[in-house]
């Protein structure tokens, strides 16, 4: 008997499949819990490198410290830059995007050391090899000494950067390090359900987050921006966007009903940033009038701010090439997959949906 389901049962809305202490995310009520603790709390107490240390912590019950994670990343950073001679020439001919998933399926385990940190300290230090090969310029060492986002920063420009700067990237790393059962992490899941080790479920879980629905928006957000333009386009532009039915990028989102808390977070680093806020004006004018369009156009359920749209401010500010947001995005997200990834091998068990067959039947014998 063919059943026919839902587009919400189609794309298992609100059905779970994990038990996990890592994150929480309250659709209703605009809330985002990392290990324990409400999003907004974590980025303005706590360092990428801490936050890291309670989500392994948690999925493997050990007690690492933020300095522990801070000695282990910078040693893993090295070690990845070492490697790159073997890494980057799958990446030949590759753009960023592309470039990177290809380096990141060349990862492997290196004489048994932790593979968390194998993972996480690699993702920067291939990002920052493929932008500046972009470039035409050499990779930059690691300092293992430096923060992750220090560093990340230093290894895209060849340049130390400042305070400031290093305080967003951290700010952003915490903001989007885990965010519940996404698409990537769901696929970085499902392979580790299989017993797969580390690297295959975090290979699989950046393919997830290349596509535009997921990690892949960001960038559209600039592309808006740009041609959107001055102030006054911003009403006659937005509502022929909306009259062609257009999707406004950076608005909206798969699980909230209200504001994404993360999109405050990074709107607060965009203005410490900036000291004269110089950054935000034109790209708070074109916020606000979409979001009373929105309000306009669906009363009922008007779509609101999510993380992309101030995603792609803070990164652009950082004068981070766009073509590099989702390597960038996943070198944050690389802690909560790696996290997951080994609270799923450690007690879960294989991921093994059913579909509903809706095709044709054989025919019974005799007719």
């Amino acid at each position: 008997m063919n059943i026919h389901l839902t587009k919400s049962q189609i794309g298992l809305d609100g059905v779970p499949a994990a038990e996990t202490v890592l994150s929480h995310v309250d659709g209703e009520r605009g809330e985002l819990i990392i290990a324990g603790e409400h999003v907004g709390t974590l980025a303005s107490q706590s360092s990428f490198e801490g936050v890291t240390a309670r989500l392994w912590n948690g999925a493997s019950k050990t007690s690492l410290s933020e300095a522990n994670v801070r000695a282990s990343l910078g040693a893993a950073r090295e070690r990845a830059f070492a490697r790159l001679p073997e890494l980057l020439p799958a990446t030949r001919g590759m753009g960023i995007v592309d470039g990177f998933r290809a380096a990141v399926a060349g990862l492997r385990a290196e004489n048994g050391l932790e593979h968390e940190a194998t993972i996480v300290g690699a993702f920067p230090v291939i990002a920052g090899a493929l932008v500046r090969r972009a470039k035409g310029l050499e990779p930059v060492a690691p300092d293992p000494n430096a923060s992750h986002a220090a560093d990340t920063l230093r290894m895209l420009r060849g340049a130390s950067p400042e305070p400031r700067e290093v305080a967003a990237l951290d700010a952003y790393f915490v903001t989007v390090c885990d965010h519940g059962m996404n698409a990537s992490t769901f696929a970085t899941r499902v392979v580790a359900s299989t017993q797969a080790d580390l690297f295959a479920a975090i290979t699989a879980g950046y393919c997830a987050l290349t596509g535009p629905l997921h990690g892949g928006a960001p960038e559209p957000v600039l592309e808006m921006l740009d041609a959107i333009g001055s102030s006054e386009r911003v009403k006659p532009w937005v509502d022929a966007a909306l009259a062609r039915g257009e999707r406004l990028m950076g608005f909206g989102h798969r699980v909230y009903r209200v504001r994404d808390p993360r999109a405050d977070v990074l709107k607060a680093a965009i203005e410490r940033l900036s000291a004269d806020g110089a950054d935000l004006p034109f790209a708070g004018e074109v916020e606000a009038y979409i979001r009373s369009a929105l309000r306009k156009k669906n009363p009922d359920r008007p779509l609101e701010t999510n993380v992309e749209f101030f995603t792609a401010i803070l990164l652009d500010a950082l004068a981070i090439p766009r073509q590099a947001f989702t390597p960038i995005f996943a070198a944050a997200r690389a802690a909560g997959w790696t996290a997951h990834a080994r609270e799923q091998q450690r007690t879960g068990r294989l991921i093994r949906p059913s579909s509903s067959y809706v095709g044709e039947m054989p025919k019974a014998s005799g007719e």
